[in-house]
């Protein structure tokens, strides 16, 4: 089922998720909700908070993206990122690796609007999987900035958050405007 996505403005995108300690049948059907939400969106990556639920999950693909490729290390061996997805991270820890490099990213909170964010080129990922398992892995271009992102978002920080001054400035405007019809439509209800 599709669930409505967030804009820029509402409260739950600026709070942090809280822990899932068991998955329940509720979580199950929010994880199967949320891929349906990111692919109806043509997200590559969605975090609960998008979906206004303050939890620690995310949800991503990255298959088919070929103009920025992604990277997967398991148990210290190349793998193919598209053999593991999609993909559910519970509770996820992160580790950056690698050097700093900016890259352009957009978020489905804010439609049509779009920054180049500086962030890591690589992570080591530590998650519970769909099943609360623990899952281990390493992971560079695309995904990795998918996992930050998202991750970033488990933590109540927006990708404008991360945007240079000038390129804040550049879209004042568009976000300002975004803003008041997020607080307009939550007056409404």
């Amino acid at each position: 089922m599709n669930l409505p996505i967030v804009k820029y403005g509402h409260p739950t995108l600026r709070q942090k998720g809280a822990r899932i300690e068991k998955i329940t049948p509720v979580i199950e059907q929010l994880i199967s909700d949320m891929f349906d939400t990111m692919r109806a969106a043509k997200g590559v990556g969605l975090a609960a908070q998008q979906v206004a639920q303050a939890l620690q999950l995310c949800v991503l693909d990255v298959r088919g993206i070929e103009d920025r490729p992604s990277t997967l290390e398991l148990a210290g061996r190349p793998a193919d990122p598209a053999a593991y997805m999609p993909l559910v991270l519970i509770n996820p820890e992160l580790k950056p690796l690698g050097a700093a490099v900016a890259g352009p990213e957009g978020c489905l909170s804010f439609p049509e609007l779009f920054a180049d964010i500086t962030r890591p080129e690589g992570l080591q990922v530590s998650a519970l999987n769909a099943k609360g398992e623990p899952i281990q892995f390493r992971c560079g271009g695309l995904l990795a900035k998918a996992i930050q992102h998202e991750w970033d978002h488990l933590q109540g920080i927006l990708f404008i958050d991360r945007m240079s001054i000038k390129s804040k400035d550049e879209l004042k405007s568009e976000l300002d405007a975004l803003m008041a019809e997020t607080r307009e439509k939550l007056t409404r209800r």
